[in-house]
């Protein structure tokens, strides 16, 4: 999807939510969108040196926390990363296909996968709040 449209449809998600997407946010969505795979947060910190010098971790992990908040973003927690949902204007079950040759990251959206956890977790009396499953595994282009 086109990165000004994605940053045009993050500013109404912010305006409906009475959020502020401020210039310092909106660098580390921009970043996050040119990226094809999960993205460190101190990989993230020095590309926004290259614009904001005086930019220090926490102004990374507090950008990171608001887009995560939001729904912008995903962190993934088996390699300590980020990657920009696309589809952040609806709540959507999220599986993650992560090749451990070159980086690259494929989300899901499957339903089924979804409602069989849920089913599972309530056989054991568990009620699931979030989840985002990840699988790590060699992508079709590492494959060939």
């Amino acid at each position: 999807m086109n990165v000004e449209l994605l940053i045009s449809k993050a500013k109404q998600v912010c305006d409906n939510r009475g959020a502020r997407f401020t210039p310092i946010r909106e660098k580390v969505f921009r970043l996050l969108a040119s990226k094809q795979g999960g993205v460190g947060a101190y990989d993230l910190l020095e590309e926004l040196k290259v614009t904001e010098a005086a930019a220090k971790p926490a102004t990374i992990y507090r950008a990171l926390d608001f887009l995560a908040e939001l729904g912008f973003i995903h962190k993934i927690e088996s390699t300590n990363s980020f990657m920009l949902c696309h589809h952040f204007d609806h709540i959507h079950p999220v599986q993650l296909l992560i090749c451990d040759q070159c980086g690259n990251v494929e989300e899901l959206h499957s339903s089924a996968i979804s409602h069989e956890l849920n089913n599972l977790a309530a056989e054991k009396g568990f009620v699931v709040s979030a989840q985002t499953i990840e699988a790590h595994g060699k992508c079709e282009k590492c494959n060939e």
